[in-house]
């Protein structure tokens, strides 16, 4: 039941769940994260630590950046399925939609290499 209640805590913020939303198709920096939220890093890198700490993302170094994906080696039961139908419902909700529409235009793979 601890892992459960872990899992429901690190789903109990809207933010959260955005990242999670972003993350679906993607891994992410925590850089393109807070372009697109609005707050501040150390916000997002907060953010993440919960989700991480909660099974739902991993993170992986690629030279200078850290990506953030959604977890597919699931430590917690629960994780695969509530990921599953939390990216699904968020779907519905504008500001994801907005999110969406923000991640697309900008990020790290849109900055050109100097």
């Amino acid at each position: 039941m601890k892992n459960l209640v872990k899992v429901f805590k690190a789903l109990g913020d809207k933010n959260r769940i955005r990242i999670l939303k972003m993350l679906q198709d993607n891994p992410r920096s925590v850089n393109e994260l807070t372009t697109v939220l609005g707050i501040s890093q150390p916000s997002v890198s907060r953010h993440l630590h919960q989700l991480k700490d909660a099974g739902l993302v991993e993170d992986k170094r690629e030279a200078l950046w850290v990506n953030y994906r959604l977890s597919a080696a699931a430590n917690n039961e629960y994780v695969p399925i509530l990921l599953k139908h939390i990216t699904q419902w968020a779907n519905q909700d504008s500001m994801v939609s907005e999110d969406q529409k923000k991640i697309k235009k900008g990020g790290r793979r849109s900055i050109k290499k100097e």
